[in-house]
C-alpha cells in the first residue's frame, strides 16, 4: 500500500494519535492475545462515548492497568479499583473498571477453553475477513452472535455495538470506506 492521503470520513484529522491508529492498526486483521485483549478492554470502556475519548486515554489506561497484564488484571482488589476510580488518566467509571477485571477473568476462561482468544473469536468467521464499509451499520448478525456468546460466558459492556465496533478495531471487519487509500 503507498502513502495514505485519502482516509475514512470519521478520522479526525487534527489528532495525529487517530490518524495513526486509522492508518496502522483499525481495521488490520489482529492475531495477538495480549492486542486482542487490550482492544476488547478498551471497547468496554468506550459505551457510550466516543472512540477518540478512548484513544486520546490509551496510554493512560496502559499505565493504569499494569499494561494490560491480564493476570495482574484479574488479581485487582478493592484498594486497586479505588485507584483506577481516581486515576484522571482514564475514564472513571465505576461499573467499567468492575466489568474490565470480570472482562479479564472471562478471557482468561476462554483462552484456557479455545488454547488462545484469537481461536475464539476468529472461529465465528472461519478466520475470513468480513468486508463492509463502516457507514453501512453499527451492528450485524456477526456482532449479534458474538455479543450474545460473551454475555452468556459472563462479560460486560459488550452489547452487539461494542462488539461490532471491536470487530473492525481487530480486523475481522474491515470497514475502509472507498474514499480511503486503506480500502482493499
Amino acid at each position: 500500500m503507498g502513502e495514505i492521503i485519502n482516509r475514512c470520513a470519521w478520522v479526525n484529522m487534527k489528532n495525529p494519535l487517530y490518524i495513526k491508529y486509522h492508518d496502522t492498526e483499525w481495521g488490520v486483521p489482529c492475531h495477538d492475545d495480549r492486542a486482542l485483549y487490550e482492544l476488547l478492554i478498551l471497547e468496554c470502556f468506550q459505551a457510550g462515548l466516543s472512540w477518540e475519548c478512548v484513544l486520546n486515554k490509551r496510554q493512560g489506561f496502559r499505565n493504569a492497568f499494569d499494561g494490560f497484564d491480564i493476570d495482574k488484571v484479574i488479581s485487582y482488589d478493592e484498594k486497586k479499583q479505588e485507584e483506577l476510580l481516581a486515576d484522571p488518566s482514564i475514564i472513571r467509571n465505576r461499573l467499567k473498571v468492575k466489568a474490565g477485571i470480570t472482562n479479564s477473568i472471562v478471557f482468561k476462561q476462554i483462552q484456557q477453553e479455545f488454547g488462545s482468544f484469537d481461536s475464539y473469536i476468529w472461529s465465528f468467521t472461519d478466520g475470513k475477513i468480513v468486508k463492509e464499509e463502516y457507514s453501512l451499520r453499527t451492528t450485524s448478525p456477526l456482532s449479534d452472535r458474538i455479543s450474545k456468546d460473551l454475555k452468556k460466558r459472563g462479560m460486560k459492556f459488550v452489547g452487539s455495538t461494542i462488539i461490532y465496533s471491536y470487530l473492525q478495531a481487530i480486523g475481522m471487519i474491515d470497514g475502509h470506506g472507498k474514499e480511503c487509500d486503506c480500502c482493499r
